[in-house]
């Protein structure tokens, strides 16, 4: 059996929070978050798709970085 490897593991980067006091979309529009995702390509910090807004989803599909 041949493993491939995931293409986008190429895309993991050392990265610091860009907020690591909690969501960044949501602590500007004082909003609840549930639980937080850290972007391994830029440090976006998003709320999980159990948080009211998905911020991580909407960040992810909206510049392209799939891994959290």
């Amino acid at each position: 059996m041949t493993t491939i490897p995931d293409p986008h593991l190429a895309m993991v980067r050392p990265v610091t929070p860009r907020t690591p006091q909690g969501c960044e979309e949501c602590l500007k529009e004082h909003s609840p978050w549930v639980h937080l995702r850290l972007c391994l390509t830029c440090g976006h910090v998003g709320c999980c798709d159990s948080s009211p807004l998905k911020h991580a989803r909407r960040h992810a599909a909206g510049v392209g970085h799939p891994i959290v």
